[in-house]
């Protein structure tokens, strides 16, 4: 949602803060927030004027006439506002429908004033600009203002001057005051600009002698402006309607939504409810709300929410979990339904969402079959079928009672078998999986006793030109009357009373010409898209791109609709895509002007740009005359930015459809991004050919299931856009169905509307005037807002009612009225669209054509892959990590847990070395390992190497590189060997003397001993730390103590020893080493700890395993070394000639 209440502490706390006026403001920051928890002591030492003034107390949550219903306290002491909020704070009281507990109060100066001194002022958007309403008469008994005060329209980009104010707004103001309340104005003005506020009202601002008094204020701002304005902003929070309570549970969606590119929205209406709902799509989510309403579920309807956007498995689970348990905390006597619905998505894997909600379910698994839970699920899009299998199997082998439908079923039908209004049917087999890319010979339409067929040319006539041969009286002199003559008008009457009057809102004229004088209108195109259309896509959408090349190339287009792509974080380049069986290249930009420049036939820009940046590339691309057509793909641009843009478009005569929106898609021509989702889905709608019904709508998922439904239903789409659920959309409902309108191709059109604005009164309005002629099959979903006690804010941002007139209800009859078709509930619309095209065909409107199938395209690999009908050996195996999910794992640990349990360095090592997790003290002892052999000095090799690498100027990876490759048997990597000779001579039963004497007679190195510097008198400390450890901690050390009767040995006093014939010289620094104590040390731990069978010990040693420990723990000192090379600055190495023996050969003469 973009625009969102605060509360008036909120409201006022901006007004204080950033209001640039000359007019005196008084009791700046004077307010005290009183709960149930107050310390009153506290509260009067925090705010002394408590004490001094007389006080005004009143409830701060949202609730409008406060005045009216009591909750107002005037004029009060202290003890007088203690006194006023005992009978209150804290107790239920009922607000219209909305029963509430009043919990939150503040307390204001009393201001003396007289009844003359009061005034009213609001500021408000709408999509031509900001209306700023002023009456000389404020206060309780203000009255309609609508019809009583003075209105000012400030339009988009334009300025309001002090003179603007009085001039249009002050003329009934005494001389006086009109200064002051000028420039009040247009300080409150600019502070509603500056701060992205939506709507500012202010019941009574009292003036007087002193100054400017802000006495009742109510305000929205635009939530999406956040990332704009979080400076001024702060951390706001946003207070429930009243009568609804603000659930934890909300807060933590609400908070998985902020950090999701998903949309993930959920409002608990009633938490003992027994109708639970988990929907993917906003404009989905209302349609199965008003359903369940319309059935009577209003008072068990537990829940309104929605999950969009592509969630991850992760974020669907961790959504899923939360209804359940929220579900799951109270039983009902009837038991509980869950209804998992959903249109047809255009781009979301359904199986891999899917996926997390199983998780869910399986977690639920003992309370959802205690609670007598039955869930219903019905979703179609990409790989919906492997979803819905994997649903289905989850039922049974969990006991839970799951009916699994897709796209063959209506999408609501589920929540009439959920309520008991129809029987659940036997589910029929699906297919295992979307790979159908071939068309179904069966797949045609019948409407009436015929089936509907559609070719790609009508007598040699292209597609943009298509017309049917037919009387054309038929549709240019079309009375409004005639769909209610011809289509079976009892079906769908509605339940309002034909005498009840609906006045359409003030913003409708009775002109169909713009309302907004103060620009230039130029005229935009009728046929926004042709087979010939070229676009350029702003952003790296390989995917969508893919899908549109699919599109064009089962469409039978000479060439591919996406000329070019932008995008300014790479240089240019180009990127490969398939064109059917063959491989294209598509250049990539890095500036806009760049690919306008080279590819002058594109006309339509399609901009994945995200919302901070789509509105100045928007801006940008506006300027290039070329463009006659913009999709904005971003949701949660500013209101303040759409309408600068649509000012612009409509000042150049650019089209926009967005934002918020999936595009729009004309079959056989084009189609914008994931429009109609994947081939499956195109082929299923035949959405490759024309037909004859063209639709608008708001939702982009709801746009997809009008695919489905109107080509079950009729001879097809003939084009469909998703203008956005934005309040604000780039193009409106009337815009598009006028170009149906003028459209010889479109036989009849379809309206899906929703809750909120106006916009539908043009269309009535254009009904009644005779310029829309053609049938127009119409429904305003969100009906079930006027059934709720409490205001609830829908997926999509303009989704909420500010005033009867923009309620679906009322919307819906007063299409009803103006002559269009309206059914009577949403389930209803697949039935009028059929009759109404039966009557078309029968009148020959409508002429069935042949169908004929389209060309193949090859599956991608990838998608072949994850639908599982391939499968190929993978180049690479792995058990130690997967970073594909939510959460980075090693080893089978999410990382959250390593972190948790404090599992430190040497626990991580262990899980993706070892692929276990280690007892603690062989995690320390691993850590110990890397500490003592981090470093030891800069002249062994290894050091030596990278300092004079950092000296040659090198890089870090370079130097690093340099001295890691000096690791072997005679520096550092001891390790390895040390454990496979001391283990093999104590498996094999030689006494330590034995084995030295072998080694000695062998002529070889015993590794792990010796030591340049230390000895036996001169011990190293790191191996005396480690020992004591190792001594303390270890279950057994049997190698480690043969080692050292080994070195024993070779430490002894110098002598000549005979020994079996064998003569010996022991030296005092033949010492076991650090790195003959680590390997041996290593063997008893993997041999003793408990973790390894024998085999698997022996493995790690013989794969190279401990050397590893010296490579990690010395990498640390090399980059220390480097490091500290680089910050001495200091120059080229090179060895000074006094420390070189040249030996050179002696002169040779011929």
């Amino acid at each position: 949602m973009s625009a969102k209440a605060i509360s008036e502490q909120t409201g006022k706390e901006f007004l204080y803060k950033y209001i640039c006026t000359s007019a005196a403001v008084q009791n700046r920051f004077k307010y005290a927030n009183v709960t149930a928890e107050t310390d009153w002591d506290r509260l009067a030492q925090d705010h002394p004027w408590l004490l001094t003034e007389h006080l005004v107390v009143k409830p701060d949550q949202l609730i409008k006439r406060r005045g009216k219903l009591g909750l107002v306290g005037v004029n009060l002491d202290l003890q007088g506002v203690k006194e006023w909020l005992k009978p209150r704070l804290n107790r239920e009281t009922t607000v219209a429908k909305a029963k509430g507990v009043l919990k939150n109060f503040l307390i204001e100066p009393f201001v003396a004033h007289k009844q003359e001194e009061e005034f009213y002022i609001c500021i408000y958007a709408t999509r031509e600009g900001d209306h700023v309403l002023f009456h000389h008469e404020g206060g309780v008994d203000v009255g309609d203002v609508d019809a009583k005060a003075q209105k000012f329209l400030v339009a988009v980009d334009e300025k309001l001057t002090e003179d603007d104010v009085k001039k249009h707004l002050l003329p009934h103001v005494s001389a006086d005051k009109k200064d002051v309340l000028a420039s009040f104005i247009l300080g409150l003005f600019n502070l509603y600009e500056d701060l992205y506020f939506t709507y500012l009202e202010i019941n009574p601002l009292v003036v007087t002698g002193e100054g400017v008094f802000v006495l009742d204020m109510a305000a929205k701002i635009d939530a999406t402006a956040d990332y704009i304005c979080k400076a001024k902003w702060g951390d706001v929070e946003f207070p429930p309607p009243f009568g609804r309570e603000a659930y934890p549970e909300e807060a933590y969606i609400a908070d998985l939504d902020a950090k999701s590119g998903a949309s993930l929205k959920l409002t608990l209406l009633n938490p003992r409810g027994r109708i639970w709902t988990m929907v993917a799509g906003g404009g989905a989510s209302v349609v199965y709300s008003d359903t369940i309403c319309d059935l009577g579920g209003v008072n068990e309807l537990a829940n309104y929410g929605e999950y969009s956007g592509a969630p991850s498995e992760q974020q669907t689970y961790d959504y899923a979990k939360t209804i359940l348990s929220l579900m799951t905390r109270e039983k009902h006597n009837d038991g509980k339904v869950l209804i998992i619905g959903g249109s047809i998505a255009n781009f979301t894997n359904v199986a891999a969402t899917f996926k997390g909600i199983v998780r869910a379910i399986k977690d639920y698994q003992v309370p959802l079959k205690e609670h007598e839970v039955t869930i219903f699920v019905r979703r179609g899009g990409p790989n919906y079928q492997e979803g819905l299998r994997v649903m289905g199997e989850v039922g049974k082998t969990t006991g839970i009672p799951i009916h699994v439908f897709g796209t063959e079923t209506h999408m609501t039908a589920i929540v009439g078998m959920a309520l008991g209004h129809r029987p659940i049917p036997n589910q029929p087999p699906v297919a295992a999986h979307t790979a159908n890319f071939l068309l179904n010979s069966s797949g045609s339409a019948s409407v009436g006793n015929k089936k509907v067929h559609y070719n790609d040319t009508i007598g040699g006539t292209d597609l943009d030109e298509v017309t049917h041969e037919r009387p054309r009286s038929l549709y240019t002199t079309h009375c409004p009357t005639w769909s209610l003559k011809n289509c079976s008008q009892r079906a769908f009457q509605g339940t309002i009373s034909p005498s009840s009057s609906l006045c359409l809102p003030l913003c409708i004229s009775l002109s169909l010409a713009p309302s907004c004088t103060c620009c230039v209108v130029l005229p935009k195109a009728t046929s926004l898209f042709s087979k010939h259309t070229k676009s350029l896509v702003w952003g790296m959408q390989t995917r969508a791109v893919q899908g549109m090349l699919d599109f064009d190339y089962i469409c039978s287009r000479e060439e591919p609709s996406v000329a070019a792509l932008v995008y300014p974080f790479t240089g240019d380049h180009k990127q490969k895509f398939y064109w059917g069986h063959k491989e294209i290249l598509i250049p990539v930009y890095k500036n806009m002007s760049d690919a306008m420049k080279k590819h002058p036939e594109v006309d339509v820009l399609i901009s994945f740009a995200s919302l901070r940046s789509a509105f100045d590339s928007t801006m940008e691309t506006m300027q290039y005359p070329q463009i006659h057509t913009i999709a904005i793909i971003a949701e949660g641009i500013p209101e303040a930015q759409t309408r600068k843009i649509i000012k612009t478009a409509d000042e150049k005569g650019v089209t926009i459809i967005g934002p918020a929106t999936v595009g729009g898609i004309k079959p056989g021509c084009f189609k914008i991004g994931n429009t109609g989702g994947m081939l499956d889905n195109i082929l299923a709608s035949k959405l490759y050919r024309p037909g004859s019904v063209a639709y608008v709508s708001r939702s982009g998922g709801m746009s997809n299931e009008l695919n489905n439904i109107i080509s079950r239903t009729t001879d097809g789409v003939f084009e469909g856009v998703a203008i956005g659920g934005d309040r604000y959309p780039g193009s409106t409902f009337m815009d598009h169905v006028l170009r149906y309108q003028d459209t010889p191709g479109v036989k009849m059109i379809v309206m899906l509307g929703e809750i909120g604005g106006a916009e539908e009164y043009k269309i009535c309005q254009g009904i009644k005037e005779g310029r829309i002629t053609k049938p127009v099959v119409c429904w305003c979903i969100g009906t079930c807002a006027t059934m709720f006690s409490s205001e609830v804010q829908f997926g999509h941002a303009g989704a909420c009612a500010n005033q009867a007139s923009e309620t679906a209800v009322a919307k819906n009859q007063a299409l009803r009225e103006a002559g269009a078709i309206v059914p009577r509930s949403f389930d209803e619309l697949g039935d009028a669209i059929k009759t109404v095209c039966v009557d078309l065909v029968a009148s020959g409107v409508i002429v069935p054509a042949q169908e004929v199938p389209p060309p193949t395209v090859p599956m991608d690999y990838s998608w072949a892959r994850e639908l599982g009908l391939i499968r190929k050996p993978a180049s690479f195996m792995t058990s130690i990590c997967d970073e594909r999910g939510q959460e980075l794992i090693y080893a089978g640990m999410p990382i959250t847990e390593v972190f948790k349990e404090e599992m430190g360095l040497g626990g991580v090592l262990g899980l993706l070395w070892f692929q276990r997790r280690l007892p603690r003290y062989a995690c320390q002892f691993i850590e110990m390992c890397l500490m003592v052999t981090a470093d030891h000095g800069p002249a062994v090799s290894g050091a030596h190497n990278t300092i004079v690498c950092a000296r040659a100027g090198k890089d870090l990876i370079s130097s690093l590189t340099s001295g890691l490759l000096t690791i072997g048997d005679r520096f550092g990597g001891a390790l390895d060997a040390a454990a496979r000779q001391f283990s093999k001579a104590f498996d094999s039963g030689l006494m330590p003397m034995e084995f030295v004497n072998k080694m000695k007679k062998e002529g070889k190195l015993i590794m792990g001993i010796g030591h340049r510097v230390k000895s036996i008198n001169n011990p190293d400390m790191r191996v005396q730390i480690l020992k004591d450890f190792v001594k303390q901690h270890f279950p057994a050390t049997q190698l480690l103590d043969y080692a050292l009767d080994v070195e024993k040995i070779t430490t002894s006093k110098a002598s000549w020893i005979a020994h079996h014939g064998i003569f010996l010289f022991q030296k005092p620094n033949l010492i076991l080493n650090v790195d003959g104590f680590i390997g041996v040390a290593f063997v008893d731990l993997l041999r003793t700890c408990g973790g390894f069978t024998r085999e698997e010990a022996d493995e790690y040693v013989e794969i190279g395993a401990l050397n590893g420990i010296f490579v990690l723990g010395r990498s640390m000192g090399f980059i220390g070394h480097y490091l500290d090379q680089k910050r001495l600055k200091q120059g080229l190495y090179r060895h000074p000639w006094d420390d070189i023996s040249y030996v050179l050969p002696e002169h040779m003469t011929m």
